[in-house]
């Protein structure tokens, strides 16, 4: 390998290592730089989270019914339509 393809690839990885680094750092600072009320919160906010979910195991019914699944056909326009199984595109 050529010197120049050694330094390009040490470029490369160095600007790797420190957009990573500075991602991992800006992710700490900002959770550094909470005021203790607001980790409180956060942590407030995850355990009530957690107690809803455990509250609710095996009590509540599946809300994958659908009510209008069992609906009556109540418009008389889609019985009469003459028109229903026309096709109207010109290009078929």
């Amino acid at each position: 390998m050529s010197k120049k393809a050694i330094y390009l690839s040490i470029a490369v990885v160095s600007l790797v290592v420190l957009i990573t680094l500075g991602y991992f750092g800006w992710v700490k600072w900002k959770e550094y730089r909470l005021s203790p009320e607001d980790k409180l919160l956060n942590s407030a906010g995850e355990s009530a989270d957690k107690i809803t979910e455990s509250a609710s195991k095996g009590v509540l019914p599946p809300i994958q019914v659908n009510p209008l699944d069992s609906k009556p056909d109540i418009n008389p326009a889609d019985k009469a339509n003459p028109f229903k199984d026309i096709k109207t595109n010109p290009f078929d």
